[in-house]
Formats: C-alpha cells, sequence, structure tokens
C-alpha cells in the first residue's frame, strides 16, 4: 500500500475516499505478553488513551485551526479546552442536540445531492465549504508503552463519527469514516519515547453521512475507546475460527487460519483448545517458514480437527470452549499470548425452514440502539451489563444490532450470554429514497452507482473482519433501509463468498423484488406487517423463511395483540419470529427550566429541526433503563416461546 503523505479538505466530499492509511480490518483478539496477563483480563500490549482530552470546537472547517497538528505543548494548554474522550462533542456544551428519523439532518436547511452515475448533481465544497459542518480538534499528549523496543505500533479508534484526521508529532497518519467500525493506523515510524502529540480532526459530516442516515440523534466526536497497541516480532494479525457441529450435535471439527504480521522464518505458533471443564482438547504447533499465513487443523480434504462428544452452544445452554494461541519468535521466547472463547453450533435452511443445531429457530429478539441518557451512544460497559440482565429477566434470545455495529464487547457478552445476534453493517440511507414519507427513488444512495460501491463492500467487510469469530452472530445483515441495487447485491455476495455457513439478511428487496428477491437476503423480512399479512405470504407459496427485522413498534402505550403474532410460532414452521422495535427510548437528561429537577428530553425539545420528536421514544424500556409497563407482555410471551 503506497502511504498517503499529505491530507486533503477535499475528502469529505469524494464519496470515493474513505479510508487513507488504514491497516486492514481484522478479527478483534486481544494480545497479551504472557499467562499472568491474560488471567488477570489486563494487557501491557494494549494502553488506553481514553481521558481528559485538549479541544477546540469550531463551525466549519473554514473556521477550525488548520494548523493545530503542528503546535507545541505549551501551545496546546493556551489555546484549547478540555473534554472527555470518549464521548459526544454535544454533551460537552458545543454544537446542539438533533434527533431526525428519515430525512437527512440538512433537509429544509441547505440543498444537497449525492454525486450521481450522470454527474448531474455533484458534492463538491458541500462539506468541506459548508457554513455549518462543526469540526472537533482533539489533541492529547501520550508516552510509549513501555518495554515494547523493536515493536512495531498502532493507534485504534473503536469509533470517531463521522469523518476524521489524524497526525501524530506533526506527521499525517490518515483518514477514516464508518462511524461505528474500529478503524487502526501503524505509527511506528512516527512514535517517540515520551511526549507523543497525537492530533485528530472530527467533521460531523462528510459523503458517510447519505450511508449513516439512521433512526437516532446526530453526534459527532470520538465516542468509543482509543488505545495504543504494540504488536511485537511475531505477531498474530488475524484469526478466524471455523468451529462446526455435525448433524448428529455431539461431533464436529475445529480449524484456525492464521495471518501473521509478516513472515518471520523458525518463530513457532502453539495451538490448544481447552472444553468448558478445562480438559485439554487439541494441542498442536507450527513452525513458520516464509509464510505469512496458514491453517490449524485443515489439510486438503481435511475441513479440520475432528471433534467428538461436544456440547453444543445455544441459547439456554451457551457452551464456549477455550482456544489459546501462543506465538514464539525463533529463539524459542514467548512474544504474545491470545486467549478467544467459541462455540459450536450450526445454521441452515431446510424445506424454507431456518433450523438451528437441527430445530427450528424461534427469534424472540429487539433492536437495541446503544444508549445512555447521560451520554448518548457513547456507553460503558455497566450499561452493556444491565441491558444484558433485561435481556435474560425478560427472555430475550436474540438481538439486532441495529443499524451499525456495537461495541466490541457487547459481542462477546452475547457469546457468554447465548444471545443470538443479527450483526447490522453500518449503512442506512432512507432519506435518499423515501421523502416527506412517501417512496421517491428518483435518487436513491447506494443503487446501483458505482460511485458508492467500493465504500458500502468495505463496510460490509470491517463487520465481517472484526466479528467473524462471534458464535453469536447467526446473521450477516446488510443494512437498513437503504433501497436496493447492484451495490447491495454485492454487499450480499461478499458475504456469502465467505462461506461461513451463516445467514445474510436485507429487508428492503420489496421495492424492487422481481429483480432481486432471488439474488438478496437468505430470509424473507418485512418490517410491522400485519399477522394477516404474513398469514398470506404462506398462503400464497412462500419462498423463503420469514423474520420480522421490526414488528411491535413500541411507541407510547403500546405492545397490545403481541399473541397475534406469538400464535404464527404455532401455525408455520417457516415462520421464526423476529425483533421489537425497540429495547430502550433514545431520550436525554436535562435539567428543567421551571422545576430545575432532572428530566428526560426527546427529539424536538432542543429546538432542533427537522425533527421527528417522540418518534424516538420507542423502547420496552425507558432511557434509564427502567421496565415499561408492556414489558411484562414481552416477558410472558418470550418465556413461553423462545428455544
Amino acid at each position: 500500500m503506497n502511504r498517503v503523505e499529505k491530507p486533503d479538505i477535499m475528502w469529505l466530499d469524494d464519496p470515493a475516499v474513505f479510508g487513507v492509511n488504514m491497516q486492514k480490518a481484522h478479527s478483534d483478539h486481544t494480545i497479551y505478553r504472557n499467562e499472568d496477563e491474560v488471567l488477570k483480563g489486563q494487557s501491557s500490549l494494549v494502553k488506553s488513551l481514553s481521558g481528559q482530552w485538549n479541544f477546540v470546537y469550531s463551525k466549519n472547517a473554514k473556521e477550525r485551526p488548520a494548523d493545530f497538528y503542528k503546535w507545541s505543548i505549551a501551545d496546546i494548554e493556551q489555546k484549547t479546552d478540555k473534554i472527555k474522550v470518549p464521548s459526544h462533542i454535544e454533551f460537552s456544551g458545543y454544537d446542539r442536540f438533533h434527533y431526525i428519523n428519515t430525512m437527512y439532518p440538512w433537509e429544509g436547511h441547505i440543498f444537497r445531492r449525492p454525486l450521481d452515475s450522470d454527474k448531474k448533481a455533484h458534492l463538491t465544497g458541500s462539506f468541506a465549504n459548508a457554513l455549518y459542518n462543526p469540526v472537533g480538534s482533539y489533541i492529547t499528549v501520550f508516552d510509549r508503552i513501555e518495554n515494547t523496543g523493536g515493536y512495531d505500533q498502532r493507534i485504534r479508534f473503536e469509533g470517531v463519527e463521522q469523518a476524521y484526521y489524524v497526525w501524530l508529532n506533526g506527521e499525517f497518519i490518515g483518514y477514516s469514516e464508518d462511524s461505528f467500525t474500529s478503524h487502526e493506523f501503524d505509527i511506528t515510524d512516527y512514535i517517540k519515547e515520551s511526549d507523543n502529540i497525537l492530533a485528530v480532526e472530527v467533521h460531523k459530516r462528510s459523503t458517510a453521512a447519505f450511508l449513516e442516515d439512521q433512526d437516532f440523534f446526530r453526534f459527532f466526536g470520538i465516542f468509543r475507546d482509543v488505545k495504543l497497541i504494540a504488536t511485537p516480532k511475531s505477531h498474530v494479525e488475524d484469526l478466524e475460527i471455523r468451529s462446526t457441529l455435525n448433524e448428529d450435535n455431539i461431533s464436529g471439527c475445529l480449524s484456525v487460519d492464521i495471518k501473521l504480521n509478516k513472515s518471520c522464518p523458525g518463530s513457532k505458533i502453539k495451538l490448544k483448545l481447552l472444553s468448558p471443564e478445562g480438559k485439554e482438547v487439541i494441542c498442536d504447533e507450527h513452525t513458520v517458514s516464509d509464510e505469512e499465513g496458514f491453517v490449524f487443523g485443515a489439510d486438503g480434504e481435511k475441513k479440520g480437527y475432528s471433534l467428538s462428544n461436544i456440547k453444543p452452544w445455544a441459547f439456554k445452554s451457551p457452551v464456549l470452549y477455550n482456544l489459546k494461541i501462543e506465538a514464539y519468535d525463533k529463539d524459542g521466547t514467548l512474544c504474545e499470548v491470545i486467549p478467544y472463547k467459541t462455540g459450536f453450533r450450526r445454521i441452515e435452511i431446510k424445506d424454507k425452514i431456518i433450523l438451528y443445531n437441527g430445530e427450528r429457530l424461534r427469534i424472540c429478539g429487539v433492536n437495541r440502539h446503544e444508549w445512555n441518557p447521560e451520554s448518548g451512544r457513547s456507553i460503558t460497559v455497566d450499561d452493556m451489563k444491565k441491558d444484558m440482565e433485561l435481556f435474560k429477566k425478560n427472555n430475550i434470545n436474540a438481538v439486532r444490532t441495529c443499524h451499525y455495529p456495537d461495541r466490541i464487547e457487547w459481542y462477546h457478552m452475547c457469546d457468554e450470554e447465548g444471545i443470538y445476534m443479527m450483526a447490522e453493517t453500518n449503512m442506512e440511507t432512507h432519506g435518499s429514497w423515501m421523502k416527506l414519507g412517501a417512496l421517491d427513488p428518483s435518487w436513491n444512495v447506494p443503487g446501483d452507482d458505482p460511485v458508492w460501491k467500493e465504500a458500502v463492500l468495505d463496510r460490509a467487510n470491517s463487520n465481517y473482519e472484526w466479528f467473524k469469530n462471534h458464535t453469536s452472530v447467526l446473521f450477516w445483515s446488510l443494512g437498513n433501509e437503504s433501497f436496493v441495487g447492484e451495490d447491495i447485491r454485492e454487499m450480499n455476495d461478499f458475504f456469502k463468498s465467505k462461506n461461513d455457513g451463516r445467514l445474510t439478511h436485507y429487508e428492503g428487496l420489496w421495492v424492487r423484488r422481481a429483480e432481486y428477491e432471488d439474488k438478496i437476503s437468505d430470509v424473507e423480512s418485512t418490517m410491522y406487517a400485519k399477522p394477516e399479512d404474513i398469514d398470506n405470504y404462506f398462503k400464497n407459496g412462500a419462498k423463503k423463511p420469514y423474520i420480522l427485522c421490526e414488528y411491535m413498534h413500541c411507541m407510547g402505550n403500546s405492545l397490545g395483540g403481541f399473541n397475534s403474532y406469538m400464535k404464527l410460532f404455532d401455525k408455520y414452521e417457516g415462520f421464526h419470529g423476529g425483533f421489537i422495535w425497540d429495547f430502550i427510548d433514545q431520550a436525554i437528561y436535562v435539567e428543567d427550566e421551571v422545576t430545575g429537577q432532572k428530566v428526560l428530553r426527546y427529539g424536538g425539545d432542543f429546538d432542533d429541526r427537522p425533527a421527528d420528536y417522540e418518534f424516538s421514544q420507542n423502547g420496552i424500556c425507558f432511557a434509564d433503563r427502567t421496565e415499561k409497563p408492556g414489558i411484562q407482555e414481552v416477558r410472558y410471551y418470550y418465556g413461553k416461546y423462545n428455544s
């Protein structure tokens, strides 16, 4: 990859530029120096850079301090305020809160259209020269991780909304979009032992805004963790675990595809698999020659290590096996240890019925936004633990990550707790094809336009690579409410090319059903179909298993008539339930101007226009995670029907 040395503000306006100098997406494993660190859960090869950063807010790119990455430490202290990382900039008193559902946030304020293939509309200057497109200029000073001489160094940003440039010690490092995906940049040649100045310039909007028109509050900033990672000479850059359960549900096989950061002849990689009880099931090693990748367990027609007496992973019995990989250099010195938990399960479609470990799958799920009323989508591990407690209490067995990848920790929690997951790619383009509530695809994104193809395929690839090893992921979802066309078909083809046994999902086929019903999505998926509509689907020659990706819209005093949907489980084998919209209200705590009390406010309460007002209030839980009365229906019927 040729390194780009100079940034360009006009990247904000170019759909073809969505990542510059980024490392390739890879599995989400954590590296440790030794077994003691694994047991403590603390890696000395990973350093959090989260905390108080220096900060400058600007209304637009022209007003930003364009040379801030050159400032000395003395300049930084004199010219900046402080801000918490991770957090949304709006929660620190800058800019404003804004909630909108289907429309793009600039509608009614400015005319803006994407770059069409016929070039009739273009975006040059739309974001880079906009009068309103706020910029957050972040700076922090950090020291290198101790005892990492000779190690490669990288910075990982786990969530930055929406487009950002990175400098280290005055040198340009890279650029990225895709707000809800982790991105890494190599800083080996630019890092010092101490007083490293990391500068990050975050722009609220870019062409990525056309792909991120989700139904939520529109924030920006560094809202997830930032980490410094040191990788040793012998380093496993990526691993892909394939744990397969055979039809007898007690035997299967395991293979692990290893990719190294570089060829290290003479180095050695060891693999162990331990049963849930700690018994050694597999022990193997591989001496590296001149290759940068190899597969443990698979050889020719052999798909992996053959295993017997397997305990399958499922909602009510989330059994996980402990995989451990050790990397040694050519002198036999241990360089890193990688632990990862994996489960054995099988999902397939037979006779238009989804079978999970040979039995019909029942999805008793919810759509879940990441949310905290004090901090928006910048949530904590404790928030996730509380969500999981509510899941288990109310018999929820599945979650759709609407409409973007979640924090990495959530996927591990779902593995541990046996929650079936529909892992959604970060894409929604609702405002491009629905205007004022009506279907109007006069222009739509991404559609059939090659201008957007690489960007959406990159988002699909990132979703796959980061989360491919999670047993809980049963479905890859291509995105939400993004019309349909050749670009989305290619996303579907990408996921199917991985041949990982999972199913693909996309709801928007109805807009061009004749063209794409047989080309996209393994399942028929709808939103808010009436029970009689589902009845008609099965009576009129159902072609696929049926899932409601959104239903029981829980706005206000909703959730009545839930039993009408639940009865469909008894009526049709091909009906597999769905995901309630949604789990938690999006509302923000503020101090009431009259009473001085802390109250929850929704869309439109912040003079935000356009707004969809209380449409952000759809949860079976309030924003503070208090259960609403209607959740009793969920607990009863999901407890009756989930598997």
